[in-house]
């Protein structure tokens, strides 16, 4: 039995309409996309332009690490990486060893990290193809490289108990190669450009999850479904 059909009726036409919105909201209209695809590049884009930390850390690199020399053992996931991965450190003037999966690296630490934020900068403007040209490896695949070998690096350094390098390494790791690598591919935008799209989809995303919430709660309330105690 129905207890009131008026708001049952009501809560029932509430849901279909939600359900027509969400299905149009996943259809390919959005310029090839979905909706939900288009939002998340649309934020992408937007929060990019706000994660660009590089020439902040070049200048960092610069001031504390330049004249510093080290001397690291690196391991890697396979021989094929180790061996691409030679590059990215002789390109840096360092002297490199290599046996198998592991690299020993001898070289001025700010000169490594220098070479490494530039491959960072280039991918982040979206250049891989010069990566590729540099090293011969994809630039993606470049970038992973580097997070290994960095990883690797500041294992090896805090082992030392070189732990002001290790620090910067871990900096240039996460703060550079890390956001290049996410961010690859990803066109920047201003908040200011998008701003009118961005408070419709959020206005839109409260109003919408609120239509939902009382389409349920008419369906059962008319239903006759209750809480008591």
């Amino acid at each position: 039995m129905i207890a009131n059909k008026k708001e049952f009726t009501g809560g029932i036409a509430m849901m279909a309409g939600f359900l027509v919105v969400l299905f149009i909201f996943f259809m390919p209209i959005y310029h090839g996309h979905n909706g939900l695809d288009y939002l998340d590049n649309l934020f992408n884009s937007i929060s990019k332009g706000s994660a660009y930390y590089i020439p902040k850390i070049k200048e960092d690199v610069a001031k504390t690490e330049a004249g510093k020399n080290i001397t690291v053992n690196l391991s890697f996931d396979s021989e094929e990486q180790a061996r691409e991965s030679m590059l990215l450190f002789t390109n840096g003037g360092a002297t490199v060893d290599g046996e198998g999966k592991n690299l020993k690296v001898t070289g001025d630490l700010g000169k490594i990290l220098a070479n490494c934020l530039e491959d960072a900068d280039t991918l982040f403007n979206n250049l891989g193809e010069k990566l590729q040209e540099k090293y011969g490896t994809e630039g993606r695949k470049t970038l992973f490289n580097w997070w290994t070998g960095l990883k690797s690096m500041k294992k090896d350094l805090d082992k030392q108990e070189q732990f002001n390098e290790g620090k910067a390494v871990y900096t240039v790791m996460t703060r550079a190669v890390e956001c290049s690598y996410n961010y690859y591919k990803v066109i920047p935008e201003s908040m200011t450009s998008k701003l009118g799209l961005v408070i419709f989809s959020l206005v839109f995303y409260v109003i919408y999850t609120l239509w939902y919430g009382y389409a349920i709660l008419f369906i059962f309330e008319g239903w006759g479904l209750q809480i008591s105690h």
